[in-house]
């Protein structure tokens, strides 16, 4: 199982180092430390949590007031639904979910699984641009 340095789940999050340092200092996601003394979060961990970060509402940090967003959004994988030939992949980047259909051999060649990292990059011929 892959593990997460805070500075990691902090950027898969969305999130400053402080804050998710804070969130382990509450015990709102679970930590252990590795040979180095360094704090890591279980891949596993880490994706219930951002799935949960999503649906409370977000992180808790400001919020960008104008935004142009990019096509590549980095994240954590969630879920993994494979079926004889296609399958289903979620990523959680920040408080976007990302749901890909792709084939089968394409998830097993990537070897994706929940708690892997992973970036979501997105194709479309119609782009939005915001300004709040």
């Amino acid at each position: 199982m892959q593990s997460y340095t805070i500075g990691q789940a902090a950027r898969l999050l969305g999130v400053s180092p402080d804050t998710a340092r804070r969130w382990a200092d509450a015990g709102r996601v679970a930590t252990h430390r590795d040979e180095a003394g360094r704090r890591l979060v279980d891949g596993r961990d880490l994706a219930a949590f951002s799935v949960e970060l999503a649906k409370s509402g977000g992180s808790g940090e400001d919020e960008i007031s104008s935004t142009s967003v990019r096509n590549a959004f980095p994240g954590i994988v969630t879920a993994v639904k494979l079926g004889d030939v296609a399958a289903q992949v979620e990523i959680q980047a920040g408080p976007h979910r990302l749901v890909s259909l792709l084939t089968r051999e394409a998830v097993e060649e990537l070897g994706l699984e929940v708690g892997m990292e992973a970036t979501a990059r997105v194709k479309s011929t119609n782009v939005h641009i915001d300004r709040t």
